[in-house]
């Protein structure tokens, strides 16, 4: 009988993709045991948000989180004090960071030198500077290192197979030619409302404000029209296929916020006056009608060229980006092996529930790694 495996799990962030995550955990342990020969015990030890933090100095398990987070008066650990913390914990310790938080991710080194294995959808841990990303793949076991594992699976396209796969095309010797795609739910949302195949759709600025109420955007809608999101995702994507890009910030990225309302002072006062320009893209609505096409935000890695870019482009409405629905993804790889048909990836690459299943895949992926 081999001997169990006892894990010891931090959680950073209990809001939308947080608590659906901790649901997910609650009913994880039943799963694990009919799917393993190993007997596995998995315990919540620390639960923490940006005001206050739940774990014990005797590392007691948290029975109802809800409840005990809720009568906390303890701050949130500093990274490293929380890394102190996790790297004595009982067991194998891993941590499930559910923000986008920035000082956590700089921290990730910290904690995996310390033993801490990490699962998280947090894209600025690995789209920030190449040298935290070469940084935190020098200590993860599952990089060059000896430290702990490190899975973020989640921080492209929510629960879609994107990162795993694409891992798997470098890892077997496939040439990654080019990447393209649709990597925001919100933008997939918006543009397929604003020009749907089979014409119409409203003005652009009715189109935000819809997408907004939905629940699709940013508080502040501008942190989507900016196209840094869909620029993060790329970074990680051409990271993984072999370039060293810099930043988010190091190749052509196109804004959608017209520049009179850059400096604007609220995200309410943007969309009161956004309608104001809805001429510019009506403009480039009917450009691309008149060739029979679409227009639609999309990102793209050349990697023979070493390029990326993001920004509106236009499909013939036949092609698979155009016929997208909802707020779908998609990620087309265009390989050596697939030729000029290429491996394609698409669904629900936004909402809560898809987003943390991809995170708790990740972690049971690190819990049979660990002995």
């Amino acid at each position: 009988m081999p001997a169990p495996r006892q894990i010891s799990i931090a959680v950073i962030g209990a809001g939308g993709v947080g608590k659906c995550f901790l649901s997910q955990l609650s009913q994880l342990a039943s799963t694990l045991s009919r799917s393993s020969s190993i007997p596995t015990y998995l315990s919540l030890i620390l639960l923490s948000t940006s005001k206050k933090s739940v774990h014990y100095a005797d590392y007691k398990a948290i029975s109802d989180w809800q409840s005990e987070l809720q009568s906390s008066s303890s701050s949130p650990l500093s990274p490293k004090d929380l890394a102190d913390y996790l790297s004595k914990a009982p067991g194998k310790p891993i941590l499930v960071d559910n923000t986008s938080n920035q000082s956590i991710a700089d921290s990730y080194p910290i904690f995996l030198e310390n033993g801490v294995s990490i699962v998280t959808p947090n894209k600025k841990a690995f789209s920030s500077t190449y040298k935290l990303w070469t940084q935190i793949f020098a200590a993860a076991a599952n990089g060059t290192g000896t430290g702990g594992y490190i899975f973020h699976e989640s921080s492209v396209g929510a629960g879609l197979p994107v990162i795993s796969t694409l891992k798997d095309l470098v890892e077997t010797g496939d040439e990654i030619r080019r990447i393209e795609g649709v990597f925001s739910g919100t933008m997939s949302f918006l543009f397929n409302s604003f020009q749907p195949t089979s014409g119409g759709g409203g003005k652009f600025s009715a189109e935000v404000k819809t997408a907004k109420e939905k629940g699709f955007t940013e508080p502040d809608p501008r942190d989507d029209l900016n196209g840094l999101d869909v620029a993060r995702k790329l970074t990680i994507l051409a990271r993984l296929a072999g370039l060293k890009i810099d930043s988010p910030t190091s190749f052509p990225v196109q804004s959608l916020i017209p520049k009179e309302l850059e400096n604007v002072g609220s995200g309410d006062e943007f969309l009161e006056r956004l309608p104001e320009f809805d001429d510019r893209m009506e403009e480039l609505k009917q450009g691309a009608e008149k060739e029979g096409k679409v227009v639609r935000f999309v990102g793209a890695v050349d990697v023979v060229k070493g390029e990326a870019k993001v920004g509106l482009e236009k499909f013939d409405k036949s092609h698979p980006i155009a016929a997208l629905k909802g707020s779908d993804n998609i990620i087309a790889f265009y390989t050596k092996r697939y030729g000029d048909n290429p491996l394609i990836i698409q669904g629900a690459g936004a909402g809560g529930e898809v987003t943390a299943m991809g995170v708790t895949a990740d972690l049971v992926k690190v819990i049979r790694l660990l002995q």
